[in-house]
């Protein structure tokens, strides 16, 4: 008696938890289903149909019009975003990965107070650093550069705590040691030992740091002025803010949101699946 009504309570919380995850999933992908909805309406059925609803299948000619936009703008701001959030990303976690595995397995005179000054920076938001970096960078005229906005991308104390919670889990100092037995220099050592150990966190790290810097945009807002330097998320609130006097902007608006989303879905998706492989092998090891 006892099982049956312990199997049953089991089936019901099963079907309570896949109810409540299926009723997220909606909540969540809704607005997907809608920009992709919206996307392949022409502009005049915008307003004029149901906005869950596909209507006259135009996706082509709205990203021909996307692209062709004001000689192709657009395209230079897909450029602009990828260089960000790639060249940004990467850099990013490699500099996190030194300074973890160096916070990690370095011990130095006032490692713990500069780990405490780190995991403070975690809890610091992007936004109120926006203005001293302003004024950092116009005082080095660095204003309305690439560097404005690729510099401070770089820096991520989230991905310093990461590398150094990894880099102690997952990195052994008996390997450490072996390797500067060898005859290997710090560098090497990391290169060839500690870095393909923390392939994971390094992955993860990445993807947080391209999922931020790809949908920045309060940071390059207040960076710069030039059209050519802004990312997509700039652009298109650029466009928004000229739909008043130019209506047929909104249908070029949110295909251009459709495109942008699209590498950010497709990053993950490869990245998380080379990030179990990289936890298998090391489950494996």
């Amino acid at each position: 008696m006892s099982n049956s009504t312990t199997d049953r309570e089991s089936r019901v919380s099963r079907t309570a938890a896949m109810g409540l995850m299926l009723l997220l999933a909606v909540y969540f992908l809704l607005p997907v289903y809608f920009l992709v909805v919206a996307a392949t309406k022409p502009q005049g059925d915008l307003a004029a149909t149901n906005g869950l609803a596909f209507s006259h299948f135009n996706l082509f000619d709205n990203l021909h019009t996307l692209f062709t936009r004001s000689g192709g703008v657009f395209g230079r701001w897909a450029l602009n975003t990828v260089l960000y959030a790639v060249l940004g990303a990467a850099v990013g976690t490699l500099i996190s990965a030194l300074c973890g595995y160096a916070l990690a397995k370095f011990t130095f005179r006032g490692r713990e107070f500069l780990f405490s000054v780190i995991l403070g920076g975690v809890l610091v938001p992007t936004t109120a650093l926006a203005l001293p970096l302003f004024l950092l960078f116009s005082a080095t005229g660095l204003v309305n550069t690439y560097l404005a906005v690729f510099l401070p991308s770089i820096v991520s104390p989230f991905g310093v705590y990461l590398a150094r919670i990894f880099a102690n889990a997952s990195v052994p100092q008996e390997l450490i040691e072996s390797a500067r037995l060898d005859g290997a220099g710090e560098f090497r050592t990391f290169f060839s030992v500690a870095f393909r150990l923390m392939t994971p966190a390094l992955v993860t790290i990445f993807l947080f740091q391209f999922v931020a810097i790809w949908n920045n945009f309060f940071l390059p807002m207040v960076m710069l002025q030039k059209e050519s330097l802004f990312p997509i998320t700039l652009g298109l609130y650029e466009w928004n803010g000229q739909t008043a006097r130019s209506p047929l902007l909104q249908e070029s608006i949110i295909t251009g949101s459709l495109v942008s989303i699209l590498p950010v879905i497709v990053v993950f998706i490869l990245l998380q699946r080379f990030w179990r492989t990289g936890l298998a092998a090391g489950s494996l090891k």
